[in-house]
């Protein structure tokens, strides 16, 4: 079972737009190993019915690692408008998991000492 509706095009509905991300190349962030995180794959957006965005599109370029995109930060089409009154992120570029120090996985130094005074002493 579905609906039919009659719009006209001046009236304002509320879709979800998917988003596409450009020049992932030109982002040093992603160049340096960062991975594209992407937390809103599709964001709802009041659009008139007669000007409905086929996408919206973010351009990565220039991005560091730990930089987000947020709402704000895209530039949307004529007449469209977030649902959502917040400046929420749409991505975000995450630090690759080998940049991050492990120091539980890693003795320090005086660890190494011992260990290695205990196998001279033997």
């Amino acid at each position: 079972h579905f609906d039919l509706m009659r719009l006209r095009r001046a009236s304002k509905i509320n879709l979800f737009i998917p988003v596409e991300f450009i020049n992932e190349d030109a982002a040093p962030g992603i160049k340096r190993g960062g991975m594209l995180t992407v937390v809103r794959p599709e964001v709802e957006l009041v659009v008139t019915a007669g000007d409905i965005p086929e996408k919206i599109t973010v351009d990565l370029t220039g991005l560091q690692i730990g930089d987000t995109v947020t709402i704000s930060s895209v530039v949307l089409p004529t007449g469209a408008k977030p649902t959502i009154d917040r400046d929420f992120v749409i991505a975000n570029i995450a630090a690759p998991k080998g940049l991050g120090s492990d120091d539980a996985d890693e003795p320090d130094a005086a660890e190494a000492s011992e260990t290695v005074d205990e196998v001279v002493d033997e």
